[in-house]
């Protein structure tokens, strides 16, 4: 595959338009929100960072890359390993919910492009429970889309969507939402090294306070968003 169809694959993967509901998270922004722990936009960009920074960069991205190497080798046994890995981690009902679904929403949705040889859609369909990292990674190494710059858009994906949701429950204007992803974009490169040189054994997301929030929102009696 040329660089620029890649790059273009790429885009259209981390696009909010990808059909497979990222939008109607909040990752508990918008619990943090109601607990009055986020109420501008410097509290929003210092709630996103520290997830990013405690959770996203020490765990879900570094199993991200573990997923491309898995897939990259054609080791069904070791994507399902990390894939069970990172499902097991996901603190409360809703986190683990919205990993599934997107999962199951990302890996249908590839399966019905018919754009990929049977062989590797025969190992993402033996994946059950499928999360959507691993899906995303599968993709990633069907189009043959450098790994780094992968993890980076896989990455950014989710800035947006954070951002987004501080726009709608905070609410923030359009342009305190671009600057937040100004600046906080400029920390994703270093996040993406840092995935890729963590060990087994340095993977980490102590976040007791983010996990509790998480949980509170599965009774938030007002809320936007379903997580």
């Amino acid at each position: 595959m040329s660089t620029d169809l890649a790059l273009a694959r790429l885009l259209q993967l981390a696009s909010p338009t990808l059909p497979v509901g990222a939008y109607s998270y909040s990752q508990g922004l918008e619990a943090a929100v109601e607990a009055g722990l986020v109420h501008d936009a410097a509290s929003a960009g210092g709630w996103i960072s520290d997830v990013l920074a405690y959770a996203v960069a020490r765990l879900e991205a570094p199993i991200w890359w573990r997923l491309h190497a898995a897939w990259s080798a054609d080791d069904l046994e070791r994507a399902a390993h990390w894939n069970d890995i990172f499902r097991s981690t996901r603190e409360s009902a809703e986190l683990r919910a919205e990993t599934l679904q997107m999962g199951y929403s990302l890996q249908r949705l590839l399966l019905e492009l018919r754009e990929f040889e049977e062989p590797p859609l025969a190992q993402l369909r033996a994946i059950t429970e499928i999360t959507f990292p691993a899906a995303f990674a599968f993709a990633v190494v069907q189009w043959r889309i450098p790994a780094r710059s992968a993890l980076i858009a896989y990455l950014w994906a989710w800035l947006e969507n954070q951002v987004m949701a501080a726009l709608k429950s905070v609410p923030l204007g359009q342009t305190d939402g671009q600057r937040l992803l100004l600046s906080l974009a400029a920390l994703l490169p270093g996040v993406a090294d840092e995935a890729a040189a963590l060990g087994d054994d340095d993977l980490c997301n102590y976040t007791p306070g983010f996990a509790i929030l998480c949980s509170r929102h599965e009774t938030q009696y007002s809320r936007l968003f379903r997580s």
